[in-house]
């Protein structure tokens, strides 16, 4: 199975590498981007297409770094509250077959609609 899915991979890898190159290879023409002040450049469409790409992977990355810094930051710096949160216990029944499921009855049918007034309660403009 591990080898099935290594393939896979492979496969879906080249079969993306061959597209773009067939797409390399059918956009060879010159193109022209004009741009400010009267400046333009001359170069063929796919290193048009490539540089675009490259810049938006930049930019786009750029922008996520003081996001990336801000969690490193808090990951190194652990709060008072997180270090709490640590040290609490978990109780689990010893026979978790006596313990109710997720689908459990609750043994009366106004607990359903106990919950469904709750939810209508908190709902804007109630």
């Amino acid at each position: 199975m591990k080898h099935a899915l290594w393939l896979l991979r492979w496969i879906l890898k080249a079969a993306i590498f061959f597209t773009l190159f067939a797409f390399a290879l059918n956009n060879q023409q010159e193109a022209s981007v004009n741009l400010f002040f009267g400046l333009s450049w001359h170069a063929p469409l796919v290193l048009i297409v490539l540089a675009v790409f490259t810049i938006g992977l930049i930019v786009g990355v750029l922008a996520m770094v003081p996001r990336w810094w801000r969690v490193r930051k808090i990951a190194r710096n652990p709060s008072p509250v997180r270090s709490q949160a640590g040290d609490l216990q978990v109780s689990v029944p010893s026979n978790p077959q006596t313990a109710p499921g997720p689908h459990a009855d609750l043994g009366h049918a106004g607990a359903t609609s106990n919950v469904n007034s709750l939810r209508r309660s908190r709902l804007p403009g109630s």
